[in-house]
């Protein structure tokens, strides 16, 4: 029997009906004349977000990455949560490619305040950075996929116009931070100056983000992706690929949330394993391993041939669901991670 990968919504493949309406794309060189299908979703992604333009680009690390070299200069400094994931997972392009430093703040699940802002802005003084960018995560990975309370993100974001500061939203997850929220992108992305979205996690693409903004800060990261390697010719297939996930598999991301609070549900009943299930707001939940269990990692490595997951600290253990993941895949993913905590099954 196959493993139940929770690894990560990044483990999707397309569906039947995405490589077909990939297979079908027209194509052009995105370098020289464009790409027609690269432009299609260019734009539909700028008008699903309410923003100008936006830029299709390999990843999303290398979106966060022009977001961040578009907006800033180098020495400057960026205002982050000390969980966010340009910190964690993004191989430190901020400082290695964008020259900048970050100035952490510790917000409730990745969710900091306007106070916050307003405390570790720099004055202006040439002893210190010159603060200039603001950078949100919704959801907030860290966090447990949590997702940013509209209200709190205009704040903050008020706040930091008023400083004279530009937002950018690493918004990977954004998708499910508006089935969980019932907001639309458009709502979220009012309170950022540029956003990055992912469609190669819960919209199960192969390859692809996207990075949306006004036009001239859209242009200058057009510019800085072909500095760093990133334009792609016949990239159509790719993006035709978004275009379908974008209209037919957003609607269906709550089945997702509900999968996954079923599963947090019956974790949190299993001796050894630590878990609040009224957490879970979306697709992802973390749970946290006694020592007698042994370490996360181990606890995973026991698991490896059954339930594919990550170890996230030492004791912590993150699962994430995501389309391919049903019903009978979340009763037999509790039932086998109970055995490995050496508990009964769970599923009934």
């Amino acid at each position: 029997m196959d493993p139940i990968d929770l690894r990560s919504d990044t483990v999707t493949q397309p569906t039947p009906e995405m490589r077909e309406a990939m297979s079908a794309a027209p194509l052009g060189d995105d370098v020289l004349e464009g790409d027609p299908s690269v432009r299609n979703l260019e734009a539909k992604v700028a008008d699903l977000l309410g923003r100008e333009a936006a830029l299709f680009v390999p990843s999303g690390t290398m979106a966060n990455l022009l977001a961040v070299r578009s907006q800033t200069q180098p020495g400057e400094e960026i205002i982050c949560d000390e969980n966010c994931h340009i910190y964690y997972y993004e191989a430190a392009g901020f400082a290695a490619v964008g020259g900048c430093s970050l100035r952490f703040t510790r917000g409730e699940r990745g969710h900091f305040t306007a106070e916050d802002v307003a405390r570790l802005v720099r004055i202006d003084d040439e002893h210190f950075p010159r603060t200039s960018l603001v950078a949100v995560e919704n959801t907030h990975n860290r966090g447990g996929g949590s997702v940013w309370p509209i209200e709190q993100l205009a704040e903050v974001y008020c706040e930091s116009k008023s400083r004279g500061l530009r937002v950018h939203m690493d918004g990977a997850r954004l998708w499910n931070a508006c089935a969980q929220a019932e907001l639309s992108p458009a709502d979220f992305a009012e309170f950022a100056d540029t956003v990055s979205v992912c469609f190669s996690k819960g919209l199960g693409c192969p390859v692809g983000s996207a990075l949306v903004g006004d036009d001239e800060t859209i242009g200058r990261a057009r510019r800085l992706r072909k500095v760093i390697g990133g334009a792609m010719r016949q990239a159509g297939l790719l993006a035709a690929a978004a275009s379908y996930a974008l209209d037919h598999n957003r609607q269906r991301m709550k089945e997702d949330h509900a999968r996954a609070r079923t599963l947090a549900s019956k974790v949190a009943e299993i001796p050894g394993l630590t878990l609040d299930a009224d957490r879970v707001q979306t697709n992802m939940l973390y749970f946290t391993v006694e020592p007698s269990l042994g370490t996360a990692r181990e606890f995973c490595e026991k698991l490896d041939d059954r339930v594919r997951m990550l170890d996230e600290g030492p004791q912590s253990v993150r699962a994430v669901v995501h389309l391919h993941i049903t019903d009978e895949d979340i009763d037999r993913a509790a039932d086998e991670i109970a055995a490995a905590a050496g508990s009964q099954s769970v599923s009934a």
